[in-house]
């Protein structure tokens, strides 16, 4: 909940741009970083932490930047600059240093999605094919 006052703006904790001050941008979401293997592992792992801080809409897209007037502008902002600090320090420095700047946290998420999450399902299918019959 967004309590808007006189010139001030009071976030709940529960509300999605709240941010604790143990939040950090050099913080890492996840253990591994991503190195552009098992890109759909690293997603769920990343997924899942972004849910616990309450952060997913601002990479789904389903927070959407405030209007310019907005008083709730700069706490978007803050927030979306916070998450794409633990986004890009979950990237192995090669992914990082490949991966488009974006201004906004879902739109390097959109960026790794269509990069890294599409899969061959008949090359993948070979794959575990010729492993089940190494002896």
């Amino acid at each position: 909940m967004v309590v808007i006052g006189e010139n001030r703006v009071q976030i709940d904790a529960l509300d999605p741009l709240f941010l604790h001050p143990s939040d950090q941008p050099g913080q890492g979401l996840v253990a591994d970083l991503f190195n552009g293997d098992d890109f759909e592992n690293w997603r769920r792992s990343v997924t899942v932490a972004l849910l616990a801080k309450q952060k997913l809409s601002l990479i789904d897209g389903s927070y959407k930047k405030p209007d310019a007037g907005s008083p709730l502008l700069s706490d978007w902002q803050r927030c979306n600059d916070m998450v794409i600090s633990w986004l890009l320090n979950s990237l192995h420095k090669n992914v990082r240093d490949s991966v488009p700047l974006h201004n906004t946290a879902s739109a390097i998420w959109t960026e790794l999605n269509e990069r890294y999450g599409q899969t061959n399902k008949t090359r993948l299918f070979q794959a575990q094919k010729a492993v089940s019959c190494i002896s």
